[in-house]
């Protein structure tokens, strides 16, 4: 998409907060669709039907633009995290679910994406907002897989592997899998198929 097509949404009146929602919607599904690069004040404005100056209102500058995506991907991902919590406290089918929550929140939640462009820009300081939640995910884990105060390394560095590899499957895992001939959920059943045994060593 360049900045000389049309615009892809009529234009309407709309109320401050929506019209704000709708410019970070959009500035999401363009992340997820072309990369950092696409996510531009005349982009967002194309796909929501409104004027350059508009999107300027509401948002600054294109660096406001983008500060208020991340702000808002990190928010989702933190939801992501304390789901996950909340699931491993009630769901039995636990290793399972943990992968695939964290999957889907690093893959369709865009934080795969988030998290490499935070990273290349030097942006890293975003991430700060979800070290709680990640730390509530490890006594989570803990207790309901493993019940082991001593345990907290071990579960610290399942986290660990869980979100690297969800993070590399959301990244690059598409080309990977394509060259190796898996299916798209190859990467997340890998992950629960080991899980156990890095829970319960000797078991």
């Amino acid at each position: 998409m360049t900045d000389a097509e049309p615009l892809r949404t009529k234009r309407r009146k709309r109320q401050a907060g929506e019209a704000r929602e709708e410019g970070l919607a959009a500035a999401r599904a363009l992340l997820l669709e072309g990369g950092p690069a696409s996510v531009t004040l005349a982009n967002v404005g194309r796909e929501i039907g409104m004027s350059h100056t508009n999107v300027i209102h509401h948002f600054g500058s294109a660096e406001g633009l983008q500060s208020a995506l991340m702000g808002s991907m990190i928010r989702d991902l933190a939801g992501a995290l304390d789901e996950a919590v909340l699931h491993l406290k009630t769901d039995s089918a636990a290793p399972s679910m943990l992968v695939d929550q964290v999957f889907d929140a690093f893959d369709e939640g865009g934080a795969g994406q988030l998290a490499a462009w935070l990273v290349l820009s030097r942006e890293s300081d975003h991430l700060e907002p979800i070290r709680q939640a990640v730390l509530d995910l490890v006594a989570a884990v803990r207790e309901k897989l493993a019940e082991d105060a001593a345990a907290d390394d071990r579960m610290r560095s399942i986290v660990l592997l869980i979100a690297i590899c969800a993070f590399g499957d959301a990244v690059i895992g598409p080309q990977l899998r394509e060259m190796l001939g898996l299916d798209a959920e190859a990467g997340r059943r890998l992950v629960a198929q080991i899980l156990p045994s890095l829970i319960l060593p000797g078991r």
